[in-house]
């Protein structure tokens, strides 16, 4: 038997009342202790088996496994789990303090210890000096540290973060990205993250979760899934690859492992981009579109313009062949 804090999903499936699969029999384990991205387009299923997870949602078949015990039917209060929404959802008239000892409050603890509570877990996340403001008078980031103060109060095993960064600037997004790894290594416990942002998921999971069509269509590491996709769907959303038709089925090419030479597959120039440390040259070669990045000072040691004709080549042991 395993130890430790698992969370495990068995044959879950999410069927509503009109017929539509919102999760179609999934199976996973997430691993105690692990930062796990569920990542995929709008309408995969990656929130609703978060809510599932939590207890927002009810499960129509299968079963939910924390620490080896079925909670698929308890509420959300008693499953161990915690979850951090993506509105952030603060009491606009309780203060920061009040905010993160609410739960604490609905359980009956005692005014002194609740808030004693409350001042360690907004140290955690640096919010201390804000205890007596009310969520209006802080910054999106600030009100983001104090919901994630106010679920971690409960102690949970596992945490649930609903697209946490999506509301807040690109600058701060980096930021918190960095900090929400470091909260995370900190506590130890799992945390599982909902994202459809690649660049979020490669910074932050040891497990990414890749879901498409309500199912699982990979998961792994996250240099696995990046180097290694399974699918052509798996290759196209994590973005960076290029798919071709080959003899026998369809390959990914890296796009950074496509080069310019004075031979191999002819192509023309469709679209330059320049990106800083490296030029996107978007190129047609037959019918597929090919994406060659192209280091910075090699691309213009020999520039090309759309419209003009070049050769692509790789590295043959570079290309990765996919399942059907």
């Amino acid at each position: 038997m395993r130890t430790g804090h698992d969370l495990e999903l068995v044959h879950v499936t999410k069927r509503y009342p009109n017929g539509a699969v919102a999760v179609d029999n999934v199976s996973h384990l997430f691993q105690a202790g692990s930062y796990v991205c569920l990542l995929g387009p709008s309408g995969c299923g990656k929130s609703s088996t978060l809510r599932m997870i939590a207890g927002h949602e009810t499960v129509s078949d299968g079963a939910i496994l924390l620490s080896n015990r079925d909670v698929s039917a308890l509420p959300p209060a008693k499953r161990g789990t915690a979850m951090m929404f993506q509105s952030y959802a603060l009491f606009p008239h309780l203060t920061v303090r009040d905010n993160v000892a609410f739960s604490l409050k609905m359980k009956g603890v005692d005014r002194s210890t609740r808030d004693k509570r409350a001042m360690e877990l907004l140290e955690l996340v640096d919010m201390q000096r804000h205890q007596d403001r009310l969520p209006d008078q802080l910054s999106g980031g600030q009100q983001q540290r104090v919901a994630l103060a106010r679920a971690l109060i409960t102690d949970p095993q596992v945490l649930l973060l609903d697209e946490p960064l999506s509301a807040l600037d690109p600058f701060l997004r980096i930021r918190m990205r960095t900090e929400l790894k470091k909260l995370q290594r900190e506590l130890g416990i799992t945390f599982i993250h909902v994202t459809h942002g690649q660049d979020e998921a490669l910074a932050l999971a040891d497990e990414i979760v890749v879901m498409n069509n309500a199912v699982i269509e990979q998961a792994g590491p996250a240099r696995d899934v990046w180097m290694r996709p399974r699918s052509e769907f798996v290759a196209r959303f994590m973005g960076g690859h290029n798919v071709i038709d080959l003899a026998g089925g369809k390959a990914a090419i890296r796009a950074d492992a496509v080069r310019i030479g004075t031979q191999g597959q002819s192509a023309t120039v469709i679209n330059v981009e320049y990106q800083g440390a490296h030029v996107a040259l978007a190129t047609k070669m037959g019918e597929s579109d090919i994406l060659a990045l192209i280091p910075e000072a090699e691309f213009f040691e020999n520039p090309k313009n759309p419209g003009e004709s070049v050769f692509l080549t790789w590295d043959e042991g570079r290309l990765h062949r996919l399942q059907a």
